[in-house]
């Protein structure tokens, strides 16, 4: 592969991880508008009786209602989270191996991107889905986008990749005849 079709092919990837994330984004907002429209100041609905209902919430902290007010810390850790998915994404090899990454990467960002949209314009997450079986905290398609993604995340690098498959990582430098930009490029079966 010669250095011009590495940067189209390179290219065609990061654009797909840029549509992806741009429609992960755009259905956590969605539901979210639903959900502010059709549940504030409303009686939540059941989905399942003693089990699943859609209820508003305004949640000024994190993850089930932790830190409360601390919009800068979360807008800095998010902006943190999110240059490293760049860096990773951008470095990863083309590999058909990656793809797994890649989409698993895509959906944290568009997660930490969701919940930053709402700190930004609102100061508070809107969070609407709860199961009451367990009393567990509301919650909204954002936060299902980092939780599952991060527990994929964990189950790929323990159970899928192997540890010299995130060599591309390394700030060592990588001793190779071949050049830069052809590093990792060849399918591995």
């Amino acid at each position: 592969m010669n250095k011009m079709e590495y940067f189209k092919k390179k290219f065609r990837i990061l654009l797909l991880d840029i549509l992806m994330l741009v429609v992960f984004i755009l259905f956590d907002q969605f539901t979210k508008y639903l959900a502010t429209m059709d549940l504030k100041g409303k009686h939540p609905i059941i989905l399942i009786k003693d089990v699943l209902q859609l209820q508003y919430l305004e949640n000024f902290g994190a993850a089930f209602g932790m830190l409360q007010n601390q919009k800068i810390f979360f807008v800095l850790i998010a902006v943190i989270i999110l240059a490293v998915i760049i860096h990773v994404l951008y470095k990863a090899p083309l590999q058909k191996k990656y793809t797994l990454l890649h989409v698993l990467l895509v959906l944290v960002a568009s997660g930490a991107i969701g919940n930053m949209i709402d700190r930004l314009s609102q100061n508070y997450v809107v969070d609407f889905v709860y199961f009451s079986l367990i009393n567990f905290p509301i919650f909204n398609v954002a936060d299902i986008y980092v939780t599952c993604s991060t527990v994929g995340l964990i189950l790929a690098i323990l159970f899928y990749y192997k540890e010299d498959d995130f060599r591309f990582l390394s700030l060592k430098p990588q001793l190779t005849r071949e050049p830069k930009y052809m590093k990792h490029t060849q399918d591995k079966k």
